[in-house]
């Protein structure tokens, strides 16, 4: 992980081809499928948050607090809404015998003129 905070991973939400490409160039030999069962290991022992932003397209996210994302698939970027900036009204009530365990949001967005505010 040293390796990885010179590169500034931590702070962002890598996809998997990007950190298999890293880990290659940087000499450490390595599957696409190991990265990805790796990642899933990690966000299954709450290390990581995986976000889906489209079908076979997610990204693994160091901030495991609640918050939601802006993405856009323009640019690829992924950016960080703090869940304090986002109130959602109206959720139905779960099925019988569950609960809602978390609400992840991701506000799509393409490039283009600002809002005027």
């Amino acid at each position: 992980m040293r390796r990885w905070k010179n590169h500034r991973v931590q702070k962002r939400s890598p996809e998997g081809k990007f950190l298999m490409k890293f880990a290659v160039t940087s000499g450490i030999p390595v599957s696409l499928a190991t990265v990805y069962n790796t990642l899933h290991q990690f966000t299954e022992a709450g290390l990581l948050r995986e976000t889906v932003v489209e079908p076979r397209r997610s990204y693994f996210d160091t901030n495991t607090a609640d918050h939601h994302h802006f993405f856009c698939a323009a640019t690829g970027k992924l950016q960080d809404i703090p869940a304090r900036q986002l109130s959602v009204s109206g959720l139905p009530l779960p099925p019988a015998g569950t609960k809602i365990n978390r609400l992840d949001i991701v506000v799509r967005i393409r490039p283009g003129p600002e809002p005027n505010l």
